[in-house]
């Protein structure tokens, strides 16, 4: 069992000449501290009895507080070590530090969103702010304001939010600190009935759609994991676990681009060099190469390319990748190379202007050309023809489409580049319907 006792640290006197309170946790002889934010004289300190002396002005109010932090540190220590025997004095601690009301839900949902930033995973960490901004609007609604007000009030301070992210100057990490000291909300306040609220929340006032607002409590499921697993909230309060609720990610209908719309898109007449027909190409360079992503395509350098095949670093997971060049996918390229390219130069220029060392700033650059290309491909398609809702991502749903169940699952989940074969075969039922097509012809006829 670990000792668990209120001291005065007296190797640690402070500028004013006291010095601080503190809880002392000793597991295995390995001793670890939690200070108080208490500090006394040490003459007004009784050693043999661990409690400030009369003689202190405020005795009565710090024994007090003492007494209670003592109690509320030797029940945690007690559960704790209930589960876990071999647990060290520095989780003990950790875990005492941490526990209770004293992180709110937006306050550790920034921390996780600053992670996110520093490491550079832009793509979790602006959607994961947006989220938190969305649940401080929820916080914060006044039921008695009418729902038209409420929306263009909402619709209001987003637009600001974009703006403000726009002008130079602007820093992520600062906006992220107007959650620093919002206790509105704490992790035992979330419960089946709030969630509930929220959810209709997002429909009514934030208009979203179903998807959407799963992505929401994806986001409050992953910090309460993550909370419980540092001791912030105890599990008892998990308002996902049992019969509670249950987030559950419907499916949706992936629909790519057949062979003939492909050769459409090929085949359209397009002035060259025109921002329309440089998105035509960013897009069949995606589809030649088994459908990869927007955002890798753009970051496509010469230098990725050696004896005939695609050498390059997949963004999403970090997976090498080595494809051959389809001698389509060499006409384009051959578009773009001149004498004057050099190995380290981008293939396609929307991230010419990019500061390479700076990844936020490739980041965003990446995005805008992203937006910009799907406003192109929605003309490409009605120039083709197509009906279907042409945009970057589309690329892969087409790959997969014309790939149907002629290709051996073990080499789909290579081309797609899925750590899990299961993943393969869920992706590629969407695009296998020969069985069903037949199945059904059998019953009603041709």
């Amino acid at each position: 069992m670990a000792s668990i006792k209120i001291v005065l640290r007296k190797e640690k006197r402070k500028k004013d000449g006291t010095y601080p309170l503190a809880i002392r946790i000793i597991k295995d002889r390995k001793p670890k501290y939690i200070h108080t934010d208490q500090s006394i004289d040490i003459k007004h300190w009784d050693d043999k009895e661990r409690r400030v002396k009369k003689s202190h002005p405020n005795s009565v109010r710090l024994n007090n507080l003492l007494l209670a932090k003592l109690k509320e540190a030797n029940d945690i220590a007690l559960e704790i070590e209930t589960d876990n025997k071999s647990i060290s004095s520095k989780e003990i601690r950790k875990k005492i530090a941490r526990k209770g009301r004293s992180v709110s839900f937006f306050q550790y949902g920034a921390e996780r969103v600053k992670g996110k930033f520093i490491s550079g995973v832009y793509a979790v960490a602006k959607p994961e702010r947006s989220i938190l901004c969305n649940i401080e609007e929820f916080v914060n609604h006044k039921p008695s304001t009418p729902i038209d007000d409420a929306r263009k009030a909402i619709q209001e301070r987003r637009r600001n939010r974009i703006g403000s992210s726009r002008k130079k100057g602007y820093s992520f990490l600062n906006e992220l600190k107007t959650f620093d000291k919002n206790t509105s909300l704490f992790f035992e306040d979330i419960n089946t009935a709030w969630i509930n609220q929220f959810k209709i929340f997002c429909t009514s006032h934030l208009e979203m759609k179903k998807r959407t607002i799963t992505n929401q409590l994806i986001f409050i499921r992953t910090l309460f994991n993550e909370a419980i697993s540092d001791g912030v909230v105890d599990a008892k309060h998990y308002p996902f676990a049992g019969d509670n609720e249950k987030i559950r990610i419907g499916s949706s209908h992936k629909i790519g681009l057949t062979k003939e719309e492909v050769e459409k898109i090929e085949m359209l007449d397009l002035k060259e060099g025109e921002s329309i027909w440089h998105a035509r190409n960013a897009w069949l360079i995606a589809y030649y190469f088994a459908g990869i992503r927007i955002s890798d395509t753009l970051n496509l350098k010469w230098e990725d390319f050696k004896d005939g095949r695609l050498f390059y670093i997949m963004h999403k997971n970090e997976k090498p990748v080595s494809l051959k060049v389809p001698e389509k996918a060499q006409t384009i390229l051959g578009l773009y190379k001149n004498k004057s390219s050099r190995k380290k130069d981008f293939v396609f220029d929307y991230l010419k202007k990019a500061d390479p060392s700076n990844s936020h700033d490739l980041f965003v650059k990446a995005r805008n050309a992203t937006s910009l290309i799907n406003k192109y491909l929605k003309r490409i398609a009605e120039m083709a023809g197509i009906d279907k809702n042409l945009s970057n991502h589309i690329a892969r749903h087409t790959f997969g489409n014309i790939a149907g169940d002629r290709i051996h699952p073990l080499m789909l989940q290579k081309l797609y580049r899925h750590g899990d074969l299961k993943t393969t075969i869920n992706y590629q039922a969407n695009f296998i319907h020969k069985e069903a097509d037949e199945a059904l012809d059998s019953v009603i006829g041709q």
